[in-house]
């Protein structure tokens, strides 16, 4: 298993010799403005560029996207990628939206198990912030609240979750205890909305994790990107967690296979 961190949620995850996009952002630099619904809305973004060429982050065999947000999937992604690709979503509505865009295999990753090449994929719950308070504010700006999270099973790899956009709730621990991942993906900027909801995990919520599944390890996606990010990579470095593992911009980290 190989982890590639591209750039913000843009991973490209080599699970049984298959390589999955997840949530391709890939727009230039300050290409737009900052979240008005989120703090440091004055900061463009994406604040970086991204790492490599597009063309070699969409040489891939199948791409996931956990939601559909603009720091998520964007104009440039749907031009670059070829459009016969498998594409997973986490709903029907996400399913129109990305037919609409003349994608022409475009399937639903269910709860119970989705079949893909010899892998399982299980689509698992989020709060994308807490729900009660993050939802009418997303339904206020008609901007969808739902996102998934993604559980890789096969039977040569060690299984992963990847947890999505979601605070740490009894969500993501119901995984944690069904799937007992040895390695988890999680998105750790602590990006806040103007009230000072956190709509992803933040340092609170990564020492949680963190404790909660000692003998795993957990990889911070998510960073250093977005306009309305409140916690960086260094933030999470010095917290000196030893299963948190922090990989910077075009890093790959790799993983045994399962014994």
């Amino acid at each position: 298993m190989k982890i590639h961190q591209i750039r913000n949620a843009t991973i490209i995850i080599t699970y049984n010799s298959k390589r999955f996009l997840v949530d391709p952002w890939l727009m230039p630099k300050d290409y737009m403005e900052g979240f008005d619904s989120g703090v440091n809305f004055d900061i463009r973004q994406p604040r970086v560029e991204l790492p490599i060429s597009v063309e070699k982050i969409v040489d891939v065999d199948a791409v996931i996207l956990t939601h559909y947000h603009p720091d998520h999937w964007d104009e440039f992604a749907s031009r670059a990628l070829n459009k016969n690709i498998p594409f997973f979503v986490q709903s029907e509505a996400d399913k129109n939206i990305i037919e609409g865009l003349d994608f022409k295999d475009v399937r639903i990753i269910k709860q119970e198990g989705t079949e893909f090449d010899k892998i399982k994929l299980y689509k698992t719950d989020c709060q994308h912030g807490k729900r009660e308070i993050i939802k009418p504010i997303c339904q206020k700006v008609n901007m969808p609240y739902d996102a998934m999270g993604v559980v890789f099973k096969s039977e040569n790899e060690k299984t992963l979750y990847l947890a999505g956009d979601t605070i740490w709730c009894d969500e993501v621990k119901n995984a944690l205890d069904k799937f007992n991942p040895e390695i988890i993906i999680i998105n750790g900027c602590g990006a806040t909305v103007l009230n000072g909801e956190r709509l992803i995990m933040n340092l609170d919520d990564i020492k949680k994790i963190s404790s909660y599944s000692k003998n795993s390890k957990i990889i911070a996606s998510h960073m250093d990107t977005v306009s309305h990010l409140t916690v960086t990579r260094d933030d999470v470095k010095n917290l000196n967690l030893k299963n948190v593992l922090v990989p910077s911009d075009n890093e790959i980290l790799t993983f045994s296979a399962k014994t």
